[in-house]
């Protein structure tokens, strides 16, 4: 087991991540300071219930009281219904101050999850226990939040866990398509901060089969490396942390045009990954071609063109709409190389012209 300590302006915790380390799993909150009997919340959804609930009840029932709510399996659930149905629950089973929330899931578990602990009595604690790729990113850094129809993760706190741990185990029943989603967020880790990493990756990583047991792990601690390393600089997003939004400008918009659930989120933020490096070859006049960034996405069956569907008008006002937009103006996350990240407000004018221009492109040749 890896224990590794995330740092921020108002907290520290541990990082626990290994395979098999839910057997330890009381051990390890007796550890955090949660002592016997205190009561516990998990919150997870359908699918977890039915693959792996037992075994988190068969780690923890003999020390601690514990309570369950599910909530449906997909991006849907981030929703104020759910996360009043959330706050129902922690009430009739009589949490308090002391209690404890465990996020058992991906992103979306942990979002709702830990919006409900941020909110509760205002402000319980809670442990993320990551059960997908994805999120390896969402797990860190203590952001927590609900959709709203007119934006992605619009109500929301930053709230940290006492803990992360991360049993990898449960990465191995994935489907193909949430293994690819989260590994989007790894590349994006590493075209923003670290190009031994990036460099790492062209290398040992040629398809999805390869995200496996050593390749796997090493990919969760370097992807939480780049992440840890911004959290602590810049806790609750006022500098450096935007950077961690590459990609996801048009990515978000793309989520909310499509209707929650239609693309995930790795595939949106793929997207908005080639579209965010077109903006920083017009914006500065440079040229990412040698990387051949395109032909490497698809490679994985990332989508590397926009959906006909989708007009470009729509999407430029869902992107002004994006936490990140100052006074109605989109500020985009680019690259003026892989590890060099700029912040730029880009017009609307511009902006729209070049979502058509990149709706519109041929794609590259595959030699």
């Amino acid at each position: 087991m890896e224990r590794t300590m995330i740092e921020t302006a108002t907290k520290q915790y541990p990082l626990f991540l290994g395979e098999g380390i839910t057997e330890s799993l009381s051990h390890l909150l007796q550890e955090l300071g949660f002592q016997k009997r205190t009561k516990l919340l998990i919150v997870t959804d359908e699918t977890l219930e039915r693959l792996y609930l037992a075994d988190l009840m068969a780690a923890l029932r003999h020390d601690y009281d514990v309570y369950v709510h599910i909530i449906p399996s997909g991006e849907a659930a981030k929703s104020f219904e759910h996360y009043y149905a959330c706050q129902t629950a922690a009430l009739s089973y009589g949490l308090d101050r002391h209690s404890l929330i465990i996020a058992f899931g991906g992103g979306v578990v942990g979002d709702l999850a830990g919006f409900v602990a941020a909110t509760f009595m205002r402000g319980i604690s809670y442990v993320q226990m990551p059960t997908t790729l994805l999120a390896h990113d969402s797990a860190v850094g203590g952001k927590v939040a609900i959709n709203h129809p007119l934006g992605k993760n619009m109500i929301g706190a930053f709230h940290q866990p006492e803990a992360v741990i991360y049993d990898t185990a449960f990465l191995k029943s994935l489907p193909e398509k949430e293994l690819r989603s989260g590994f989007a967020e790894i590349i994006k880790h590493s075209l923003i901060g670290d190009r031994s990493f990036y460099e790492w990756l062209r290398t040992n990583i040629h398809s999805l089969e390869d995200v496996k047991g050593d390749k796997l792990q090493y990919c969760i601690q370097q992807g939480i490396a780049v992440k840890a390393r911004i959290v602590c600089e810049d806790e609750k997003e006022t500098g450096v942390r935007a950077h961690l939004n590459f990609g996801h400008t048009l990515g978000h918009a793309l989520e909310s045009e499509l209707g929650y659930g239609a693309i995930t989120h790795g595939d949106a933020v793929a997207l908005g990954m080639l579209f965010a490096i077109f903006v920083s070859e017009r914006v500065y006049g440079l040229s990412f071609a040698n990387y051949r960034l395109q032909q490497w996405f698809a490679s994985f069956g990332f989508p590397v063109s926009l959906p006909p569907q989708l007009a470009p008008k729509r999407l430029l006002q869902k992107m002004k709409g994006d936490k990140k937009a100052k006074a109605g103006n989109v500020r985009m996350v680019l690259l003026k190389d892989v590890g060099s990240v700029h912040i730029e407000t880009v017009e609307d004018e511009q902006l729209l012209s070049l979502l058509y221009e990149f709706s519109q492109r041929e794609e590259e040749e595959h030699d």
